[in-house]
């Protein structure tokens, strides 16, 4: 049962740093998808990047925090998504709204987009998989969250480039995405996937350091990092680009 449909006091970030202990569990938010993030980026980014009746867009729609915010701030939404089971999780999460013609989902691949038509979106929000950190499915061959590094780094631009395309002249599109760590030392997979959407033809309007709360077995990691002397990753990038 859906108890509050907003968070309490909200307040829009105002600089380039975010940091939310608070996760939020307003509407049907919760955490219990794996590497989903906190509606507070969404609802910050829609706030600002868009006005009421736009469309939004995210393309790794995951369990949809997306398009809950998207919905509960009077905008229409496309959720896309290859695993099936993702969309899944997202209309359950999203069956609450009345007017279910305002969102949309889809499977497909973030890669191709070509049920959607040339700069018809007014903006992208979305959280892509960390190549293969975690994996989101078993089976299907194209989930990104299976390659390794060198080769999510190379689909990204294809991500980038269909990103490009579908969105309107002079709007946003938000990438969350983190680094990771490899032999003790860091990959700035985050940098790699920037380069990829200011090469598609984005200008690069904020980069957002966004910290990182509650992650599960910190207490072990800490005790390997004084062990093995290297630090804990607790920051993603939060890149707003903007299509000229």
């Amino acid at each position: 049962m859906i108890t509050k449909l907003k968070p309490n006091k909200f307040k829009l970030e105002t600089d380039t740093i975010w940091s939310f202990k608070d996760r939020g569990s307003w509407a049907t938010h919760n955490g219990k998808y794996p590497g989903n993030w906190s509606p507070y980026i969404p609802r910050n980014v829609i706030l600002r990047y868009s006005k009421e009746g736009d469309t939004v867009l995210d393309q790794f729609v995951g369990s949809g925090t997306t398009l809950i915010e998207a919905g509960l701030l009077n905008r229409k939404a496309i959720g896309i998504d290859i695993n099936p089971d993702a969309l899944s999780i997202t209309k359950r999460n999203t069956n609450f709204f009345e007017n279910k013609k305002n969102i949309k989902l889809k499977i497909g691949d973030s890669r191709n987009l070509k049920f959607i038509k040339d700069q018809s979106i007014d903006l992208i929000c979305t959280h892509p998989p960390y190549a293969n950190i975690i994996k989101y499915s078993k089976n299907i061959k194209k989930d990104l969250s299976h390659l390794d590094i060198k080769e999510f780094s190379k689909e990204m631009e294809k991500v980038a480039k269909e990103s490009f395309r579908v969105l309107k002249k002079d709007k946003y599109c938000a990438v969350l995405i983190g680094d990771t760590r490899r032999n003790k030392h860091i990959i700035p997979l985050g940098f790699k996937v920037m380069e990829k959407f200011i090469n598609a033809g984005f200008l690069l309007k904020e980069t957002i350091i966004k910290e990182q709360h509650n992650c599960k077995s910190s207490d072990y990691w800490e005790t390997k990092s004084i062990k093995y002397n290297f630090l804990l990753i607790s920051h993603e990038y939060l890149f707003i680009f903007r299509k000229p």
